[in-house]
């Protein structure tokens, strides 16, 4: 990487910074400076007319663009967050009013060859990066900051991007409330193939299984919706994510199989069953409560919800009335668990004062570490 770059970002505040692509990832990252003070002047770019003037209306957004001009030599920042397949098209509309000092990055989740556009394109103080978070609710209507907060965001420099210019990115991404991760363009997309691309080809296969016997949809519980969430995401966008990284899904693909055919042998041996369902407990159990590994630990308390109105909101009041901050929080519905909530807290004596003042209030716990 080279060391030549811009002046160095003063105190994260951008006077003018460029949102292109103002959809959930976009949008959200537009209300995270905002609301973190990042920004004097933030700017939304995008093709559709109709999603600029809703994140206009929501707040998002300070103004609006349709079509880019000299205007954009004011930004000091531009973040492209459209859908992989068209980035590459948005950099080649944008990149000749670029001022040559603006700071760029994309939110792009597969990162081969992105650098390389830019580069080719003229853009010196670019950082590929892809934050590791998302929702099957897409669009600017379910944008909100704190969808990226304690987020892994992924930088991914290559021997040509400016030290400076990652070091700001990174600044950026921490002022964000994210956690920045650097590694090289393919052990990244080669990581998302196995830990996100993947799982969306078996979600995919497991409810094809399904829609093609009605007998299966009447038995398939909340275990089964669990592990098929994501097939609920936007079709296009990710064929369009899966198809961009399909080298690498290739072999991850390639290696699943191996792990399937390794089970389906083990049915012939019971204990060797046992202790791969035994190293998938553990493996499941380590991980966070939001699936997020490279982060801190959290300490995890599972209470029990009745199936009456407001429970989810007993619990939280009742925490919060006592000072107990709960940073992650997940509802189970898999019928193992009846239904629940997974609550991710600060530390050991959280959980145990948490749990102290929810039995007080009626309900079942039991920790989980």
């Amino acid at each position: 990487m080279t060391s030549d770059a811009p002046h160095s970002l003063p105190d994260t505040l951008f006077d003018t910074a460029v949102v292109a692509g103002v959809g959930l990832i976009g949008g959200s990252l537009a209300l995270g400076l905002r609301q973190r003070g990042l920004v004097r002047r933030l700017i939304g770019y995008d093709a559709s007319y109709d999603v600029l003037r809703e994140a206009e209306a929501l707040g998002v957004v300070d103004e609006i663009k349709t079509k880019p001009g000299e205007w954009l030599r004011e930004a000091e920042l531009v973040v492209l967050a459209a859908p992989v397949r068209v980035l590459p098209a948005l950099a080649r509309e944008l990149a000749p009013f670029l001022n040559p000092a603006a700071l760029v990055t994309d939110v792009g989740s597969v990162k081969s060859g992105i650098a390389a556009e830019l580069e080719a394109l003229g853009v010196r103080n670019f950082v590929p990066g892809h934050p590791m978070a998302g929702s099957e609710r897409g669009g600017v209507t379910h944008a909100r900051a704190a969808l990226l907060e304690n987020a892994v965001w992924v930088l991914t420099p290559t021997d040509h991007t400016p030290l400076t210019a990652l070091s700001r990115v990174r600044t950026l991404v921490e002022e964000l409330g994210a956690a920045p991760v650097v590694m090289p363009p393919d052990a990244h997309d080669s990581l998302v193939a196995t830990v996100s691309h993947l799982p969306y080809l078996a979600s995919l296969a497991l409810t094809h299984l399904v829609a093609r016997d009605e007998r299966l949809s009447l038995l398939a519980a909340g275990g089964f919706r669990d592990l098929t969430r994501v097939a609920s995401g936007d079709p296009r966008m990710s064929r369009d994510m899966v198809v961009a990284n399909r080298a690498a899904l290739r072999e991850a693909l390639l290696r699943f199989r191996r792990q399937l055919e390794r089970l389906e042998a083990d049915l012939e041996d019971p204990e060797e069953l046992l202790a791969a369902a035994q190293e998938g407990k553990r493996t499941r159990d380590s991980l966070p409560v939001v699936k997020r590994s490279l982060l801190p630990q959290k300490h995890d308390l599972v209470v029990a919800m009745p199936d009456r109105p407001n429970q989810i909101g007993r619990v939280t009041q009742a925490l919060g009335a006592a000072g107990v901050n709960i940073k992650d929080i997940e509802v189970l519905a898999i019928r193992e668990e009846g239904g629940a909530l997974r609550l991710g807290l600060e530390s050991v004596e959280a959980v145990a004062r948490a749990a102290e003042l929810l039995t007080q209030e009626g309900f079942e716990v039991r920790s989980r570490r």
